[in-house]
């Protein structure tokens, strides 16, 4: 059984940061493309980013570039996602992801029905 748990959400000023966290068990991360998603309050979920499984292909939302980062621990079998700079509309349900299909050791997919597990998510909140 494959489990992922997030943590690390929580409410922050405007320009702060939170670093939220996802732990893997049942799969490791080394055979594991992670990504993480947002659900704004009362919209879609949305991809965020995602790190392919060989940890060397990263990708993001055009709307973090430069102020999120996602990377990942082998040993601890986590994923993280660093938020600088945040802003209002960061604010939602933060989940991971993971992408169980042994396609291309780089690929890193962008849509939710691409994924095979998710978590339950943390919340992040954006004062003004």
């Amino acid at each position: 059984q494959v489990t992922l748990v997030e943590s690390g959400g929580g409410l922050v000023q405007a320009g702060g940061s939170l670093r939220l966290s996802c732990a893997i068990s049942g799969r490791t991360l080394g055979n594991t493309a992670v990504g993480w998603f947002r659900q704004p309050p009362g919209k879609a979920r949305e991809f965020v980013a995602g790190i392919s499984r060989s940890g060397l292909t990263t990708i993001y939302a055009d709307s973090v570039k430069g102020r999120f980062t996602i990377s990942r621990d082998i040993a601890k079998n986590t994923v993280y996602l660093q938020t600088n700079s945040l802003e209002p509309d960061d604010t939602g349900v933060y989940c991971c992801a993971a992408d169980a299909d042994w396609g291309r050791i780089s690929t890193v997919k962008t849509l939710i029905s691409d994924y095979d597990y998710w978590g339950q998510g943390t919340q992040v909140t954006v004062s003004s």
